[in-house]
């Protein structure tokens, strides 16, 4: 898969081309970044901050949860739109993929379009590889400058994940989309105090914006409720995938989870925005 990638890839020490030679990608200054046996290819250099990078445990619970479907019709809306506001050339980026499930929706709407997943976490990289055979998986942190070259991106996705106004910016194609997703404040708001969850900030939709800056036009809002009926197990992957998994003793929580009565009602709920790219001033 990384031959058809390379091409909209940058050196990260040199922004000179990448190609791929043998089990690694190499730029012709000779900088090397060696492709794991597991289909990813390692582009971190120096010392990457890793305390966010998600855990074995992290990923095999969004594994588990995603591949039960409860997450679909966002898949499929992200696709979709994706699909809407493709410019026809360049490829898909995903600006922290985690294990590729967005990415590889979007693809099967984008057919012959090579996807782009970048991570930090090498554990959700090696599903990403897998995801899709149209995915180049890479270990990135997105908060540095993308290893991707200027204008390269045809549509951006960015799912719960950091973002950078500049990059997605410089990446992006001029007439590219950038497609961001976050849950709304309500999001699994049954859950949040009977768990001791992590609650949505109310502020959320504005941060979006300040995260983007005037870089970018809003064309779309759309909001999306999952009423969900879940078993204590799939509770559990759904709490044990996010970032209250850091913060909730897991004795406790497997307490709390088993006294809910199944089926666990529950909403999640998720804003999906998109934006145009605003020509440089």
């Amino acid at each position: 898969m990384f031959a058809d990638v390379v091409p909209y890839l940058r050196c990260p020490i040199c922004a000179d081309d990448l190609a791929v030679a043998e089990k690694a990608l190499r730029c012709p200054a000779g900088h090397a970044f060696d492709i794991a046996r597991q289909g990813y290819a390692n582009l971190l250099t120096g010392k990457a901050h890793l305390g966010t990078a998600d855990t074995p445990e992290m990923v095999a619970a969004r594994a588990d949860f995603l591949g039960g479907g409860h997450f679909a019709p966002l898949a499929e809306l992200v696709a979709e739109r994706a699909a809407a506001l493709d410019p026809g050339e360049g490829c898909v980026l995903d600006a922290g993929a985690g294990t590729g499930h967005y990415l590889a929706a979007v693809l099967d709407r984008l057919p012959g379009r090579p996807g782009v997943a970048l991570d930090i976490s090498k554990h959700a990289l090696r599903r990403a590889a897998r995801a899709h055979p149209r995915i180049g998986a890479l270990a990135w942190d997105v908060w540095r400058p993308l290893p991707v070259r200027t204008g390269a991106v045809a549509v951006l996705i960015d799912v719960f994940a950091p973002r950078s106004g500049t990059e997605f910016h410089r990446v992006l194609r001029p007439d590219g989309a950038l497609i961001v997703v976050t849950p709304a404040p309500y999001h699994l708001g049954e859950l949040i105090e009977r768990l001791g969850l992590l609650s949505v900030d109310e502020r959320k939709a504005d941060r979006v914006a300040d995260s983007v800056g005037e870089r970018f036009a809003p064309t779309g809002a759309w909001s999306l409720d999952l009423p969900l009926s879940l078993t204590h197990a799939d509770v559990a992957s759904l709490v044990a995938m996010g970032p209250s998994a850091r913060h909730t003793e897991p004795g406790i929580l497997r307490e709390r989870i088993a006294a809910l009565a199944e089926p666990v009602k529950v909403t999640a709920a998720f804003e999906v925005r998109a934006f145009d790219v605003r020509p440089e001033s």
